[in-house]
This record gives structure tokens, C-alpha cells and sequence, in this order.
């Protein structure tokens, strides 16, 4: 099993600077052609340092995690929006891929999707994690050698994702992922956690044992990942 590099930090802000930095010297390396990225409010500090640096992306293609089904790009909601309000339309890209949220056939853009991350292997992929675990939205017990898929989201995700929503607006209860094979395919990894929620989560990552019921524990079969968490021993 792989040694986990785990980074302990004060606040987010803290985090971001430490990402930050390992952005700055793979770009300044020139070993930074292609990144994974994430959504969530873990990753807003992190997407609001690298606005107000001097990063240069332009000649770096982006790929996200993943894309409710049924939202438009236009919609507050969607993945998309969330990235281009957050960091696209502020900072420019080489190129950008995120799952098309109104693909008329699901099946098909994920098979899409995976032919174009295999076309463009990732040197970095930036993860979060679901209070059950999860990594992008491959719940309990998706297989590990899963690739681009549909997924069924768990009770526990509609729960927390759910808040974001008004009511006048019902959560979609599907979505599509990279799947475990996908994010395992990245050359380095780093996932970030903050906040008692997902201690339960980092502590079974950090017993060292594979469990399906914790996809997040898959990562202790990659050989280069970092954790980043204000949660201490």
C-alpha cells in the first residue's frame, strides 16, 4: 500500500497556499499540461488564490470531475456554472471539458468524455470528499475499476447537496463521473478535507485498508497522493 503524504494545516487559507505552490512549481517545471479539477466550497479558497496570482493556465486543458444530469451549463446549479464563476472565466485555459449536463444520450457522452481523458492523461487531479466517502460522485461500492459512468447518488449526498438547492428546484438524482479507474490514472493526486463531517472519511483512508464501502480508500493503491486536512491525529 502506498505511504500517504498527509499535510496538516491550520484553515483554508492555509490549504490554498499549499496547493498553490505545488501548481506554481509543476507549471514552472513544465510538467503540468493537464489537470483534474473539482467543485464544492472546499475548493473556492483554492480557485480564489489561483485568481489572484499570477498562475498561467493558457497552455493547460482542464477536466472536471463531474456534472449533474439534466442541468444546463446556464444553470446556477451545474458544475459548469459553478467553474466558470469561480475560475474560467477569470483565469483562461488551453482547453476545458466538463460533462454535458443535457447530452441526449447519457450513455454516449460518458463514453465521450472518458475517450477524451485517456487522450489527455492528467498529470494532477484535485479531489474532495463526501462525508460517505465518496470521490467525485463514485458512491459506496462503485467498483475500482470503473470508468466514466452515471451515477446513482446516495440518500447521504442528496442530504448534503440537497442544501444548495431551492425548493423550487428538485436536486437531480444522477450524475455523471469519472469513475475510480479515471481519477487512478492521474500521475499525482490531492485530495482536500476540512471540518469534523469528513473525519470519519479521512480516518478510514488513514487505517490503510482498502474498503469499497469507502471508495475513498481507493487511493491507497496510487503511488503519489497528497492529503490536505485541518483534521489532526
Amino acid at each position: 500500500m502506498t505511504k500517504l503524504n498527509v499535510v496538516r494545516v491550520n484553515n483554508e487559507s492555509e490549504a490554498a497556499q499549499y496547493v498553490h505552490e505545488y501548481v506554481k512549481n509543476k507549471l514552472q517545471n513544465e510538467t503540468l499540461q493537464t489537470i483534474g479539477l473539482a467543485t464544492g466550497s472546499t475548493m473556492i479558497p483554492i480557485y480564489k488564490c489561483w485568481v489572484e496570482s499570477t498562475l498561467d493556465f493558457s497552455e493547460v486543458t482542464a477536466f472536471n470531475l463531474d456534472e449533474y444530469v439534466g442541468l444546463s451549463k446556464d444553470n446556477p446549479n451545474s458544475y459548469a456554472y459553478f467553474m466558470n464563476e469561480h475560475l474560467f472565466q477569470h483565469k483562461p485555459f488551453k482547453q476545458t471539458f466538463i460533462p454535458d449536463g443535457l447530452a441526449e444520450d447519457p450513455e454516449e457522452e460518458c463514453e465521450r468524455y472518458e475517450q477524451l481523458l485517456q487522450e489527455h492523461p492528467l498529470d494532477l487531479q484535485l479531489l474532495g470528499v463526501g462525508e460517505n466517502g465518496h470521490i467525485a460522485f463514485n458512491e459506496p461500492e462503485t467498483p475500482i475499476d470503473s470508468i466514466t459512468h452515471v451515477a446513482k447518488l446516495t440518500d447521504s449526498t442528496l442530504s448534503v447537496n440537497g442544501q444548495y438547492f431551492d425548493n423550487a428546484e428538485k436536486m437531480p438524482d444522477i450524475a455523471f463521473t469519472m469513475g475510480i479507474e479515471s481519477i487512478l490514472r492521474a500521475k499525482s493526486i490531492i485530495l482536500i478535507a476540512f471540518g469534523e463531517k469528513k473525519r470519519a472519511a479521512i480516518e478510514k483512508l488513514l487505517e490503510g485498508k482498502v474498503d469499497v464501502h469507502w471508495t475513498i480508500t481507493y487511493l491507497l493503491t496510487h503511488p503519489d497522493v497528497t492529503v490536505i486536512t485541518d483534521l489532526q491525529a
